[in-house]
C-alpha cells in the first residue's frame, strides 16, 4: 500500500469515527497510569503497579521481560566481581538478585539463577504458603505450579505438599507431585491409612510395599516364602536382571531402583561370572577412593555424595565424610560449598532439610532452639541466621505461623 493509499484510509478511519463511538471520543484523555489489563511495554513495567493483576509486579511479570526494555540483562562495562543470591556477600543477595546483572557469570541473572531463588527475601518465589500451593495458579510465573514449584516443596510452612500422613495419603490427590497418588506412593507405605500385611496373592501382585518394611512383592519375602504357585508364576513372569548381559547394561532391568552389580539379584546372584564380573568392577568404599574428588564407581556420585562412602561402616570413612560434610551451623553460613556438591550454605539440603536444631537454624531465623522460641528470636534485634535479614525484615519470621510479633505487612507482599 503506497503512502497516499494509507492517509487516504487514515481519513476515511476519522471521518468514521465520530459515528462510531460518539462524540465522547473527542474527550478521551490518556490515564496517567496503564489501565488494568495488562502489564506490557515501558510505562506499564515501571510503575511499581500490578496492571494486569496476575500477582507479579513490572519487571517480576514474564510478561515485561519480553516486552520492555528495563527489565532484560544488563552488562557493565567493568565485569563484576562477586557472587550472586545464596553466594553472595552476608547482606547482598537482595542487591545482586535485583539489579539486573549476571554477577556470578553463569549465564543467568536475578531471579532466573537458581542462587537468588534460594533467598527467599528477594520474593523470586511467591508460592511458599498452603493458599498458594494448592490454587493450581503458576503465582511467581516461572512455569511450576503448586506443589511442582521450589518453593512449595521447600518452605517449611507448607503441609499440602507432603505425602507421608494418615490424611494425605488418602485424600486421592498426589500432594508432592511425584507421579503417585495416596497409597501407591512409597512415603505412604508406612502409613495406618496403607500399611497392611503382604501375604497374600493380592497384596504379592500389586506393586505396592503394602507393609511398609521397604520391600515389595517379589522383593519381599513375605510373599516369596508363602510357595504359593500364582505369586511364583508372577514373579517368574517379571523381566529379570540375573545374566551377565543384564548385569552390566547400565539398565535397571528389574525395575527394583538397582541397577547392574548395585542390585543383589547380580552381586549376590550365585553364578559365578556374574559375581566375578561385579567383584571386578571399581569400588568407591576405601578412604582414598572416598576423598578423591572421584566417581570411581561411575554411579553418578562423587565421594561423601555416594551411598558406598557415606553408609561405609569404616571409622576412616565415617570420620572423612563428617569432617567434609555440610552439617554444622558455621558450614551452613559461611558462603562456601564445603562438600563440594554444587549446592552452598541453605540450597544444600543437608542444611536446609537438617534434622538437628543447631543446624537448621542457619537456614530458618524462627525455628526455636534451645531456650529460645520462634518470637524471642524475631524480636531480639540480631540476625541470628546470618543471612543478612534480621528479625521481621526475615522471610523465617515474617511468615512463620508460630510467630506472632512481626505484624502488618509480610516480606514479599
Amino acid at each position: 500500500m503506497d503512502r497516499r493509499l494509507r492517509r487516504g484510509w487514515a481519513r476515511s478511519l476519522l471521518a468514521l469515527a465520530p459515528l462510531a463511538f460518539g462524540a465522547a471520543a473527542c474527550n478521551y484523555t490518556s490515564p496517567e497510569r496503564p489501565i488494568f489489563g495488562y502489564e506490557q511495554y515501558d510505562q506499564a513495567c515501571q510503575d511499581g503497579v500490578d496492571n494486569d493483576r496476575d500477582g507479579l509486579i513490572d519487571c517480576q511479570d514474564p510478561d515485561c521481560l519480553v516486552t520492555a526494555h528495563r527489565c532484560g540483562e544488563y552488562v557493565p562495562n567493568t565485569p563484576p566481581v562477586g557472587g550472586e543470591g545464596s553466594s553472595a556477600a552476608r547482606g547482598l543477595a537482595a542487591l545482586t538478585c535485583n539489579d539486573q546483572i549476571d554477577n556470578d557469570g553463569n549465564g543467568q541473572f536475578d531471579c532466573g539463577d537458581r542462587k537468588c531463588q534460594n533467598v527467599r527475601e528477594t520474593c523470586c518465589l511467591l508460592e511458599f504458603n498452603d493458599a498458594r500451593c494448592s490454587d493450581g495458579i503458576d503465582n511467581d510465573g516461572n512455569g511450576y505450579t503448586d506443589c511442582k514449584d521450589y518453593g512449595c516443596k521447600n518452605s517449611p510452612y507448607v503441609t499440602v505438599c507432603t505425602e507421608g500422613d494418615d490424611r494425605s495419603c488418602s485424600d486421592q490427590k498426589d500432594n508432592d507431585a511425584d507421579g503417585y497418588t495416596d497409597c501407591d506412593d512409597s512415603g505412604c507405605a508406612k502409613t495406618a491409612a496403607c500399611k497392611t500385611d503382604e501375604n497374600t496373592v493380592a497384596t504379592c501382585t500389586d506393586g505396592r510395599d503394602n507393609d511398609g518394611d521397604g520391600y515389595k512383592d517379589c522383593a519381599d519375602r513375605d510373599c516369596t516364602d508363602l510357595n504359593d504357585p500364582q505369586i511364583q508364576a508372577y514373579c517368574d513372569s517379571l523381566p529379570k536382571e540375573n545374566t551377565l548381559a543384564l548385569c552390566k547394561n547400565g539398565k535397571d532391568d528389574d525395575g527394583d531402583g538397582y541397577t547392574d552389580c548395585s542390585d543383589f539379584s547380580c552381586s549376590r546372584s550365585g553364578i559365578k561370572e556374574i559375581e566375578d564380573y561385579c567383584k571386578s568392577r571399581p569400588k568407591e568404599n576405601t578412604l582414598e577412593a572416598c576423598s578423591n574428588h572421584k566417581d570411581d564407581d561411575n554411579n553418578g556420585y562423587i565421594d561423601c555424595a555416594d551411598r558406598s562412602c557415606s553408609k561405609s561402616t569404616d571409622p576412616a570413612i565415617i570420620k572423612h565424610c563428617k569432617e567434609v560434610g555440610e552439617n554444622t551451623f558455621e558450614k551452613c553460613t559461611n558462603g562456601i560449598d564445603d562438600d563440594n556438591n554444587g549446592f552452598t550454605d541453605c540450597a544444600d539440603y543437608s542444611c536446609l532439610r537438617a534434622t538437628t536444631p543447631e543446624v537448621a537454624r542457619a537456614c530458618r531465623e524462627s525455628l526455636p532452639y534451645g531456650s529460645f522460641t520462634a518470637d524471642q528470636l524475631c524480636s531480639d534485634g540480631k540476625d541470628n541466621d546470618e543471612d543478612g535479614f534480621v528479625d521481621c525484615a526475615d522471610w523465617d519470621c515474617s511468615w512463620d505461623p508460630a510467630v506472632t510479633v512481626c505484624t502488618g505487612k509480610r516480606v514479599c507482599e
